[in-house]
C-alpha cells in the first residue's frame, strides 16, 4: 500500500522537490548553526551557490565526533522556545547524542514511519506490538506515533518483559511486532519454553531494526515465527526509525523516504561517491528538518543504492540491507573483517543457530580470534563434521580460520532482551 502519491512519483518531479528543499534547508542551517556557517565559509560555499540537488556535494560532511564536540546542543537551528521534544543516543562510547524536534519535525516523522508501516504490510485497524525502548531511544516513540498517524491500535510495552510480551500478543491477538533482529529470536526462544509453537503466535509480520540483519538470520525469523519480516532503517541524528523501510511486496532493499532524506554512498576511504549500485558508506542529508539540519551525515553504515523501479510501483530509491559498519571493521593478523560477513558465511549451514560470538586476543604481539557458534538443538554434541564444514566455508568465503572454533549447546551464548546485542569482544585493549 502506498501511503503517499508522491513514493511513486516521477523521479524528475521529485528532484525539483529535493532541490527546493535542499536550498530552503541550507540557507536555514548558514543563518542559524554557527557550525555550518563556519563550514561553508570555510568550504567557500554560500546557500545561494546550491542551484539544483546535485550540488550537494559542495557541501561539508558531518559525522558523529562533530555532534559529540557540539554537546549539547550546538547543531540545533531553532531557539529553545520552539523545541518541542529531544531524544539522544545511548551514550555507550561516550557523549550521547543530543538530537531535536520542532512539532513539524514530530509530524513529519510520524509520516514518514506511518509510510514504513504501510510498506511492510500494515494496515489502519491492526494491532502494532511495540517492543522499542521508550524514553531517549528514539525507537519506541518513533514507531508508536508513527502506527497512530496511520490508524493502527499501539501496544506501548516497550522491550523487555519477555513472558509478558507473549502472553500479550496472544491474548490481544497483535498483528505486527516491532523489535530488533536478535530479540526476535530471542521471544521464539522464551514462547517455546512457555509452551508455545512460535509459529502459531497471531503475529503475522515483525518490522526489525537497530541491528543489522543478515539473510540468513532474517530466514531464521520468518521460518521459527511463521511471519513476514521487514527490516527498517534510521538513526537518531537523522530522525530515528523511519529513514527507509522494506515493501512487504517484493522485501528487495529498503525505500528511502527521498522527499526527506537524500542518499549517497562514498569510498569510506576516499570519502568520493562509488558508482551505483557499488557497495560504500551511506551519507544522508536531511532536506526538512528545522530542528536539527544535518548536511552530508557519515553513517558509518556500509550498503548499496537501487535506483530501479521496485515491484510494488515505488520509485524511491532502494538501500541494500546494511551489510556491517565502518567502525565495526576488524583487522587480524592483517586481514579485514566484518562481523557480519562471518554470520552471512556460516548462519545458513544446517546445524547453526543464529547465535554466536566472537572474541579478540592478543597474543605475542599477535591478534588471535576465538570464534563460538551454537549448535541448533537438532544437531548432536561433538560433531566433528558440522566443526570442519565452518572452517572449510569460512576459508573458503573469507580466506580466513579464526584460531580457535568452540560449537557450544543451544542457550550457551548471553540473550539480549533490551537494547542491541553485542557480537564482538575485543579483549586487546
Amino acid at each position: 500500500m502506498v501511503y503517499k502519491p508522491l513514493e511513486a512519483s516521477d523521479r524528475t518531479e521529485l528532484r525539483a522537490l529535493q532541490t527546493d528543499r535542499l536550498q530552503e534547508i541550507v540557507t536555514h542551517a548558514y543563518e542559524n548553526v554557527p557550525f555550518y556557517r563556519e563550514k561553508l565559509d570555510e568550504a567557500g560555499v554560500s546557500p545561494g551557490d546550491i542551484q539544483s540537488i546535485d550540488d550537494i556535494t559542495k557541501l561539508p560532511m558531518t559525522t558523529k565526533e562533530d555532534f559529540r564536540d557540539e554537546y549539547p546542543d550546538g547543531l540545533f537551528a531553532v531557539d529553545d522556545e520552539d523545541v518541542a521534544r529531544i531524544h539522544a543516543s545511548s551514550g555507550t562510547t561516550g557523549k550521547p547524542k543530543i538530537v531535536s524536534y520542532t512539532d513539524d519535525d514530530l509530524d513529519n516523522w510520524s509520516e514518514v514511519v506511518a509510510r514504513s508501516l504501510a510498506a511492510s504490510g500494515t494496515e489502519p485497524g491492526d494491532t502494532v506490538q511495540n517492543a522499542y525502548g521508550y524514553g531517549l531511544f528514539t525507537g519506541g516513540l518513533g514507531l508508536h506515533d508513527g502506527a497512530e498517524e496511520l490508524g493502527a491500535t499501539v501496544i506501548p510495552i516497550g522491550s523487555g518483559q519477555t513472558q509478558r510480551q507473549v502472553e500479550l500478543m496472544t491474548d490481544l491477538e497483535s498483528d505486527v511486532f516491532t523489535c530488533t533482529p536478535s530479540y526476535a529470536l530471542y521471544l521464539a526462544e522464551t514462547a517455546e519454553e512457555m509452551g508455545h509453537d512460535p509459529s502459531d503466535l497471531p503475529i503475522s509480520t515483525i518490522i526489525f531494526g537497530a541491528e543489522p540483519c543478515t539473510d540468513p538470520m532474517r530466514a531464521e525469523i520468518e521460518e521459527r515465527l511463521g511471519v513476514d519480516g521487514i527490516d527498517v532503517y534510521g538513526l537518531s541524528e537523522i530522525i530515528g526509525p523511519g529513514v527507509s523501510c522494506e515493501c512487504h511486496e517484493a522485501q528487495d532493499g529498503l525505500h528511502v523516504w527521498e522527499d526527506h532524506f537524500y542518499p549517497e554512498v562514498i569510498d569510506p576511504q576516499t570519502k568520493e561517491p562509488v558508482e551505483e549500485g557499488e557497495e560504500g558508506e551511506l551519507v544522508l542529508t536531511t532536506l526538512t528538518k528545522e530542528a536539527l539540519p544535518v548536511f552530508r551525515y557519515r553513517t558509518g553504515d556500509l550498503t548499496t543504492l537501487n535506483y530501479d523501479e521496485c515491484a510494488c510501483g515505488r520509485t524511491m530509491v532502494r538501500m541494500d540491507n546494511v551489510t556491517g559498519r565502518t567502525d565495526d571493521l576488524l583487522i587480524v593478523r592483517g586481514v579485514n573483517l566484518y562481523p557480519s560477513e562471518i554470520e552471512h558465511a556460516v548462519l545458513d549451514i544446517d546445524g547453526v543457530a543464529p547465535h554466536y560470538r566472537i572474541d579478540l586476543y592478543k597474543e605475542d604481539n599477535l591478534d588471535i580470534l576465538e570464534l563460538t557458534i551454537e549448535r541448533t538443538a537438532e544437531q548432536g554434541p561433538g560433531d566433528k563434521a558440522l566443526e570442519d564444514e565452518i572452517i572449510e566455508r569460512l576459508e573458503n568465503v573469507l580466506a580466513f580460520t579464526p584460531d580457535e572454533l568452540e560449537l557450544v549447546a543451544p542457550g550457551s551464548i548471553e540473550r539480549t532482551q533490551v537494547g542491541k546485542v553485542k557480537r564482538v569482544y575485543d579483549h586487546r585493549d
